[in-house]
């Protein structure tokens, strides 16, 4: 495996350059490819007004929502954005399998676009910040504002597996076979309540931390962006929600720096690391924590 990224790393250090040199031009219109079918996915759902809704098509949709917000909190963030743990190549692929099945495209591109929010947070250049281009465009719009090539040199460290690059290429095939499974064992309701609403809710859960957790939370560091820590919004992702501290030491596995911050994700790995499945699982060092206690209390 490659070395992990510090959060003192060219990867994830802030951008230096005059805010002139780093405004991005985002007045074209939008690409309606890839909207169209964004919004059909959501009229989907409404097809169970049609097909009623079954009481397995609705376990179905909480299990893949679980289980694909997991694909992406611990396979698209934390390790192959991040690389804050160590697994076997096997796993790895399978991780990206899982979180490729959220219809959020591949493991390559994901974590090429979250090193550069990173680099740029809340800059012009930052491809989806509240801060430049309000809610709505952080939330979802900047996807379809011509986003769509994999930024490769950003992901050097991953795109040497042939396996990762192919899945990047076809990413639209793993969701369609599992949107095609579900509806041959669960019929139409499994179809449009245990597919497609769990993919929409995956979409936006995913999609608040990028739109609210720079905006609504507290701040218990002092970062160069917006990032604040919400636990409404760590409920919803599996942990995600632990914004601020992510922000302030992007190495760690560990996101809810606290025993009383709830990080799903990251117990689900601490469980995964007792089997062997992974390892190497990075925590805060001391500094952080030291950090922390030298700020006044109503800032933690």
């Amino acid at each position: 495996m490659t070395a992990y990224l510090e959060s003192s790393t060219p990867v994830i250090a802030k951008a230096e350059q005059p805010a002139k040199q780093m405004r991005v031009a985002r007045d074209r219109p939008y690409e309606w490819a890839y909207v169209i079918p964004f919004i059909a996915c959501h009229l989907a759902v409404f097809g169970a007004i049609w097909s009623g809704v079954t009481w397995q098509s609705v376990v179905v949709c909480a299990v893949l929502y679980f289980v694909r917000m997991f694909g992406v909190t611990a396979g698209y963030h934390r390790y192959f954005s991040h690389r804050t743990f160590k697994t076997s190549r096997p796993m790895q692929f399978l991780l990206a399998l899982i979180a490729e099945s959220s219809a959020q495209k591949g493991a390559l591109w994901w974590a090429a676009h979250h090193r550069d929010h990173h680099k740029y947070s809340d800059t012009d250049k930052d491809i989806h910040s509240p801060r430049q281009r309000g809610f709505w465009y952080a939330h979802c719009g900047w996807l379809f504002d011509y986003t769509e090539d994999t930024k490769w040199d950003r992901i050097k460290d991953l795109s040497k597996y042939p396996e990762l690059v192919f899945l990047n290429r076809v990413e639209k095939l793993v969701p369609t076979v599992l949107g095609v499974l579900v509806w041959w064992f669960f019929g139409w309701p499994g179809l449009f309540i245990g597919f497609f609403l769990s993919t929409v809710l995956l979409w936006h859960g995913t999609f608040v931390i990028n739109s609210l957790a720079h905006v609504h939370g507290t701040r218990r560091y002092a970062t160069d962006d917006d990032s604040r820590n919400n636990p409404w919004l760590a409920l919803v992702t599996l942990g995600e929600g632990w914004h601020n501290n992510h922000h302030h030491y992007q190495g760690s596995a560990r996101q809810g720096f606290y025993w009383w911050e709830l990080d799903i994700t990251y117990l689900a790995l601490r469980a995964m690391a007792a089997f062997g499945l992974v390892w190497d699982l990075r925590e805060p060092p001391a500094r952080v924590y030291e950090e922390a206690s030298q700020l006044p209390s109503a800032s933690r």
